[in-house]
């Protein structure tokens, strides 16, 4: 069985139609602090990041483990090497920018940022980044208590999750570039968005999600379904408002303090 990493491409197509795409100020941020247009996306999935960065004019090069979530990347034309970052080659290709969108969690924190070290341009710049929300609490409580009834001893903690969004992530980050060396002192940012869904919506988007691409059939659909429920006693919709969080450090000159 895939880990729940190397899962998300059993339903790419799925995947890339639900999951939200990036907030443009978080875009236009990473891109005024590189020195350049040249971007690596590390864990690209299906290349939803990707394409956000080549329409604002970079070239972009994608590596994902997955061969599923990389072949629906390349048939919306982004250029993608199936690999992990920490086993990934890149010869003597270097990059401006290296990215990571809801995908720094699955790597190795002090292998993967050598690698970028080892990729990015003196002044490039590194961002992780995730998207945080929590559903209505109606809907959230919902889900919780049906995922932990059918799925007892899970390892996700979506308590855990509501009450300190992803700073351990954003932590263990900042700690795995200190001990790789060679990058200035990680900050990170924050950016709001919002999005609204309908009960179908909410439903589609949720088989995508880590916790639930390796239920079975059978206990999925009562999370949908007891789900679904408390959407409609909320009207059969509700906006979500989200943060999406971000880690970033830049790239030390050679020699430098």
């Amino acid at each position: 069985m895939p880990t729940i990493g190397e899962s998300f491409g059993i339903d790419a197509e799925r995947y890339d139609r639900m999951r939200p795409s990036y907030p443009g100020a978080l875009i236009d941020s990473i891109l005024a602090a590189s020195p350049g247009k040249e971007v690596l996306d590390v864990g690209c999935g299906t290349g939803i990041a990707a394409r956000q960065f080549q329409a604002a004019g970079c070239t972009v090069l994608g590596v994902e483990p997955d061969e599923r979530m990389a072949r629906f990347a390349r048939t919306t034309g982004v250029e993608v090497e199936v690999a992990t970052i920490e086993t990934w080659e890149p010869g003597d290709r270097r990059f401006d920018a290296v990215i990571a969108g809801q995908a720094w969690h699955w790597v190795d924190p002090v292998a993967g940022a050598a690698k970028v070290a080892r990729v990015l341009r003196p002044g490039g710049t590194f961002t992780a980044f995730w998207h945080v929300f929590v559903a209505p609490g109606e809907v959230n409580d919902a889900f919780v208590t049906a995922f932990e009834r059918v799925n007892p001893g899970s390892p996700f903690n979506f308590r855990g999750v509501a009450e300190r969004g992803y700073q351990p992530l954003i932590d263990r980050t900042a700690d795995g570039l200190r001990t790789a060396g060679g990058f200035g002192t990680p900050e990170q940012g924050s950016f709001a968005w919002e999005r609204h869904y309908s009960r179908d919506e909410w439903l589609d988007h949720l088989p995508t999600t880590g916790a639930l691409t390796q239920l079975p059939a059978e206990p999925l659909a009562v999370v949908l379904t007891e789900v679904g429920a408390a959407i409609d006693a909320i009207g059969g919709g509700f906006t979500m408002r989200s943060t999406t969080e971000s880690i970033t450090a830049v790239r030390d000159a050679p020699g430098a303090a």
